[in-house]
């Protein structure tokens, strides 16, 4: 049981990343931009690497800060690109991402631990969620929600979205790695889409049930936790996805 205790942190930090992750990925499949999620995550894990390399391994107060400014600017960026080349703002944040994946490589290429760096980064580890790391990610989230609460239409202004989009993703990434943002941000909104009665509600439910499912099975099989919730979340959206397919029919009837 002491094991399976140490996987909450990681629950709590999924469960804060769901609570502003569903509207933001529901944006971002609005706006058609889904590789954005991607880039300025590899880019705010640049920051996080390029922290650790310059400041001799920094202490990790200090690493979502670096995290944040690098997804801002990588977030100004993808703006900046969408208002130059609007119609081809998807290929150009792909070689964003590219890039910075390429960057982040070349960055640790000298280090011992580079290899298990960049598996952190990319897979996330219950070793990188403790209790006192999550008070970023909640003071940002709380913020968020209250503003989005006051202003239902924040979301709509380009700026408000790419800041908000940067700083969570940048302070959820050294938590849950990137492939699990990345799914945290796609899947429910994904589910969203197809529970038009409900969106929000599915999505967390879907959101919820993934990283319980995921957790739960990587304490029972000793497997990563990242990678096994990451397959949870995707497995319980496609149920939802088909559940879905089959229920709309019916209920427009």
């Amino acid at each position: 049981m002491n094991e399976l205790a140490l996987l909450l942190p990681l629950l709590a930090a999924g469960l804060l990343a769901l609570a502003s992750h569903v509207p933001l990925g529901r944006q971002v499949l609005r706006r058609g931009i889904v590789f954005i999620d991607l880039a300025i995550a590899q880019v705010a894990g640049l920051g996080v690497l390029a922290g650790q390399h310059l400041l001799h391994d920094a202490p990790g107060a200090l690493l979502p800060v670096a995290a944040a400014v690098a997804a801002l600017l990588g977030a100004a960026l993808v703006a900046w690109l969408g208002r130059a080349w609007p119609e081809r703002q998807e290929a150009l944040i792909g070689l964003l991402y590219v890039g910075a994946a390429s960057l982040a490589v070349l960055l640790v290429s000298a280090d011992p631990h580079g290899a298990q760096k960049l598996h952190g980064l990319l897979s996330g580890d219950v070793l990188w969620a403790s209790w006192p790391r999550l008070l970023p990610l909640a003071l940002a989230t709380a913020v968020f929600l209250l503003a989005l609460a006051w202003r239902p239409a924040l979301l709509a202004s380009g700026w408000a979205f790419y800041g908000s989009f940067a700083l969570l993703v940048s302070l959820s990434l050294p938590l849950l790695g990137l492939y699990l943002v990345f799914t945290t941000l796609i899947v429910p909104a994904l589910v969203a889409q197809r529970w038009p009665r409900t969106p929000a509600r599915a999505a967390f439910a879907v959101g919820l049930a993934g990283y319980v499912l995921g957790l739960l099975l990587s304490w029972h099989g000793d497997w990563p936790s990242g990678p096994a919730v990451v397959l949870a979340l995707i497995g319980c959206g496609a149920a939802a996805i088909v559940a879905g397919g089959r229920a709309t029919p019916t209920s427009g009837r």
